[in-house]
């Protein structure tokens, strides 16, 4: 790209500081109001959503919730109809976000940060399929294998519905965020923070972090940490590779620009 083009671009990205402000006064408003709407969708349909997430549960056998607190079944509603409100909500979000930040980014910034906002949710959904469908339901087996009789005593769980929501969501928001880890580690790149030597390098201190945050984030089964602990490890791989790719890339690129200049 030419100096003329660059010049362009940055007059056409300045603005005073009162118009930045007031701009994203009225971003934050439309992503408030998307919270609000999807939020009062989200309650109505409330006991749906979570007859849906309590599915694991049933699956492992447990037949019945408890809450022992009066208040408590009104709160597990609203903070489902809260994290649904967000799901639904993020597209709506980003899209503000990028509004925002897109008119002060160079062209060549805007195609290499669009990937990067697209495939946010999508694997933010696979790392949740994932602990809905696999994580969830053998941590709940482990779980839920303690119940019988005990020395002479019998014991039987009676899951609260408060407690029950706070792992699954846990689950959900510690496997989708993982997924998370090549976006990160590529904008990181990007950014010059970190380089793919770096990250070669560290290859096994990745796995061990990646074994001890299993380790945190899960019940103590062993199936459930392998569960996050080999998709982080792999997550992390493939983060180095699509870095090889983008540094080739910006190597062509590179090269075009000199000739052309």
């Amino acid at each position: 790209m030419s100096d003329p083009e660059i010049e362009n671009e940055i007059d056409a990205s300045r603005a005073p500081l009162l118009d930045h402000l007031i701009e994203l006064r009225r971003r934050l408003l439309y992503c408030i109001a998307a919270i609000v709407i999807a939020f009062g969708v989200s309650y109505y349909f409330a006991e749906d959503i979570f007859a849906f997430l309590v599915q694991p549960l049933l699956h492992a056998g447990q037949k019945t919730v408890i809450y022992t607190q009066l208040f408590e079944a009104f709160l597990v509603k609203v903070k489902v109809a809260f994290f649904a409100a967000m799901m639904i909500s993020f597209p709506v979000i980003a899209n503000q976000l990028w509004q925002f930040v897109a008119p002060g980014l160079y062209r060549k910034e805007k195609r290499a940060l669009l990937p990067f906002l697209l495939a946010t949710p999508i694997l933010f959904v696979c790392g949740a399929a994932l602990a809905y469908y696999m994580a969830i339901p053998m941590a709940l087996h482990f779980l839920l294998g303690f119940q019988g009789d005990v020395g002479g005593v019998h014991q039987q769980a009676l899951p609260a519905i408060g407690n029950y929501l706070s792992i699954v969501m846990q689950f959900l928001f510690a496997f989708g965020l993982a997924f998370l880890l090549p976006v990160l580690l590529m904008l990181l790149e990007r950014a010059g923070i970190v380089t793919r030597k770096q990250l070669i390098a560290a290859r096994r201190y990745a796995i061990v972090g990646a074994t001890a945050l299993a380790a945190v984030l899960t019940p103590p089964d062993l199936m459930s940490q392998v569960l996050l602990a080999v998709p982080l490890i792999l997550l992390y791989e493939i983060a180095i590779i699509g870095i090889w790719f983008t540094e080739r890339k910006r190597s062509r690129d590179a090269g075009t620009d000199i000739v052309e200049a």
